[in-house]
C-alpha cells in the first residue's frame, strides 16, 4: 500500500470497524449476537429449501419464489456476517481490497434481488387474489421460475456496473476504515479523494430508483388486492385475505422504510444521523427481515404447518417402535438368564 500525505493510491486492504461505539468488554457479546442472528437465519431458510425439495406437494409458484427468497437470504448472511464476526470475537477486521469489491458487488446484488423478490411475491398474491379463477393459467411454475432466473440475472446488472466505477476510485484518503459492519459502495466513496458529492448523489439516485420502482407496482399490487377484498361478501373472508396481505405488508414495511431513511440522509445534508444509528438503522432492515421471513412466509401457512405435523408424527412413531423393539428384546434376555 502506497502511503504519502495521508494517501493510498489503492490500499492493500480495508479493515472493517462495525460500530465505532460499542465497548471492548461488548465485542463478545455482540459477535455472539451476530452468530445468533445467521444460525437461525440460515437455519430457518434452509429447513425451507429442504421441504421443498423433498415435498412435491410444495412444488407451487409461491413457494418457488419463497425459495428464491430463502436462498436470497442466506447468501447476503453468509457475504455479510463472518467477517463482523471475526472483527469482534478475534479483532480481525481486516479485508483485502478486491475481497472488499467483492463483498461490496455480492451486498448490492441480494439488496437488489430481494426488492425484486418482495415485488414478485406481491405480484403473485394480487393475481391469486384478483382473478382467482384465471390464476393457475396466468401463474405456473414454469413462469415463475423463468421470473425467478431472470430476477437474479437482472439484480447482478446495477450493482456490477456501480462496483466496477467504484473500484477506479483512486486514490483513497485519510483512512482504510470502513465505519459499517460490511463493505459497501457509500463507505466506499467516502474513503475516495477529490469531490465525491456527485457520486454520492449518483449512486444514492440509482439506489432510490431500485428501491422505488419495485415499490410502486408492489403498491400498486395491494391496492388492488384491497379493493377487490372490499368487494367480498364475507367478513370472514375479508379477514382471512387482510391477514395475510398484513403479515407481508410488514416485512416490505421493515426493508423498504428504513432504508429511505438512511438514504435520505446522502440525499439532504440537512438530516444527520450518527455512525452507530446509522449501522444500526442498516443491521435492523438488512438482518431481520432474513430472520423473520421463513416464519412470516412459510412455517405459518397451513400446508408446512401440516407437513410438519406429519413429519414431527413420523419420527415420532419411529422412536416409538424402537423403544418398543428395544424394551420386547430386553424382556426376550431377561426370561432367557431366567430359565
Amino acid at each position: 500500500m502506497n502511503q504519502g500525505n495521508n494517501t493510498f493510491t489503492q490500499p492493500s486492504e480495508f479493515v472493517i470497524v462495525g460500530f465505532p461505539g460499542i465497548q471492548p468488554e461488548y465485542y463478545n457479546l455482540t459477535a455472539w449476537l451476530f452468530l445468533f442472528l445467521y444460525v437461525i437465519t440460515v437455519g430457518g431458510n434452509s429447513l425451507l429449501v429442504v421441504l421443498f425439495a423433498v415435498e412435491h406437494s410444495l412444488q407451487k409458484p409461491m413457494y418457488i419464489i419463497m425459495v428464491s427468497l430463502a436462498l436470497s437470504d442466506i447468501g447476503f448472511d453468509t457475504v455479510a456476517l463472518p467477517k463482523i464476526i471475526a472483527r469482534y470475537w478475534w479483532n480481525d477486521g481486516s479485508i483485502s481490497y478486491h475481497t472488499c469489491m467483492i463483498q461490496t458487488h455480492i451486498i448490492h446484488f441480494f439488496g437488489t434481488l430481494n426488492s425484486l423478490i418482495m415485488m414478485t411475491m406481491a405480484l403473485d398474491r394480487s393475481l391469486a387474489i384478483c382473478f382467482p379463477l384465471r390464476y393457475p393459467v396466468l401463474m405456473t411454475n414454469r413462469i415463475m421460475t423463468c421470473i425467478s432466473i431472470i430476477s437474479w440475472m437482472a439484480a447482478n446488472i446495477g450493482p456490477g456496473t456501480a462496483t466496477f466505477n467504484y473500484s477506479q476510485l483512486v486514490p483513497y484518503c485519510k483512512s482504510n476504515k470502513i465505519l459499517h459492519i460490511y463493505c459497501d459502495m457509500v463507505s466506499l466513496v467516502l474513503l475516495s479523494c477529490g469531490d465525491i458529492s456527485s457520486i454520492v448523489l449518483r449512486s444514492t439516485s440509482v439506489a432510490m430508483l431500485i428501491l422505488l420502482g419495485p415499490l410502486s407496482l408492489i403498491i400498486l399490487s395491494y391496492a388492488c388486492v384491497i379493493v377487490t377484498v372490499m368487494k367480498m361478501a364475507t367478513l370472514q373472508g375479508k379477514l382471512k385475505t387482510l391477514s395475510t396481505c398484513v403479515t407481508q405488508g410488514l416485512i416490505i414495511f421493515i426493508y423498504y422504510i428504513p432504508r429511505f431513511v438512511v438514504y435520505s440522509t446522502y440525499l439532504n445534508a440537512s438530516l444527520v444521523l450518527t455512525n452507530d444509528i446509522r449501522i444500526g438503522t442498516t443491521v435492523f432492515y438488512s438482518l431481520f427481515p432474513p430472520l423473520i421471513n421463513p416464519f412470516i412466509y412459510c412455517l405459518r401457512t397451513k400446508e408446512i404447518k401440516q407437513l410438519l405435523r406429519r413429519w414431527v408424527q413420523r419420527w415420532t412413531s419411529n422412536d416409538l417402535q424402537k423403544s418398543n423393539k428395544i424394551s420386547s428384546i430386553t424382556k426376550k434376555h431377561t426370561l432367557g438368564s431366567e430359565l
